[in-house]
């Protein structure tokens, strides 16, 4: 299903980290998450069209594997590794049924992976899979949308986003609809898992020292746009990170 859906967006994909809360609070925020990568390999969960996996290879990491469910994503995603190349691997593959790896990763990243599961139990098995996949003591970080987010409160549209419920909530967490503000809008509905679904698969797959980390905006941000700006994003954060170890 999810691989339909991305399907549907390709390259526009690209677009989304023009975006003002995503260029000055996602990209940022979870570089510094992820830190030094020099010498290390990385393996990213659902890389979509491989923003993260070429800006990692860019900062010095040893090898990047990205892997995505969609073929028009890895398409895009190699597409650009041919124009730019930077030695980075794809793939089309699904976290669900993650193939053996011959090394191990050092790091795993995944930005937005675990919306689109069936299921906790699914959930669950994808992190085993991740975690089966980095050598001991790996850091595996994930960018994620806030369980906390409350939707009654100030519109995002000024950062370039909406995020509203659809009330389709389940065992894994609510039912949200994004809609990117791009020409045209891009808007897809998904399952945003509750802090008890991460914690809980986490843990089964055999993940410590879970911390929850606040997405802050960058100082570009607030030279950009000022402080008042940003206000509304920082009374009701949409968007969260998680850091933990294999």
């Amino acid at each position: 299903m999810s691989g339909q859906l991305y399907d549907g967006i390709g390259e526009a994909f690209e677009g989304f980290k023009t975006l003002p809360i995503i260029r000055y609070t996602e990209v940022p925020g979870f570089l510094a998450l992820v830190g030094d990568v020099t010498g290390k390999s990385v393996l990213d969960v659902a890389c979509g069209t491989g923003f993260y996996s070429r800006e990692l290879k860019r900062r010095g990491a040893s090898r990047v594997f990205g892997f995505d469910i969609s073929s028009a994503m890895i398409d895009a995603a190699e597409a650009r590794e041919q124009s730019e190349p930077l030695g980075v691997e794809y793939e089309v593959g699904d976290t669900v049924t993650l193939r053996d790896f011959d090394q191990p990763f050092d790091v795993a990243v995944a930005v937005q992976a675990f919306n689109y599961a069936s299921d906790v139990a699914e959930i669950e098995q994808m992190m085993r899979n991740v975690r089966r996949s980095l050598v001991p003591g790996g850091g595996f970080f994930l960018f994620v949308q806030d369980p906390g987010f409350d939707f009654d409160g100030p519109s995002l549209a000024k950062y370039g986003f909406l995020c509203e419920a659809t009330g389709k909530d389940n065992e894994i967490g609510r039912g949200i609809r994004l809609t990117a503000l791009l020409d045209p809008p891009v808007s897809f509905e998904a399952t945003t898992p509750s802090k008890e679904t991460y914690e809980h698969t986490l843990t089964a797959a055999g993940f410590t020292g879970i911390e929850w980390v606040p997405l802050d905006v960058s100082e570009a941000g607030v030279e950009e746009f000022g402080e008042d700006f940003w206000a509304d994003y920082a009374a009701n954060r949409p968007l969260t990170m998680i850091r933990c170890t294999a």
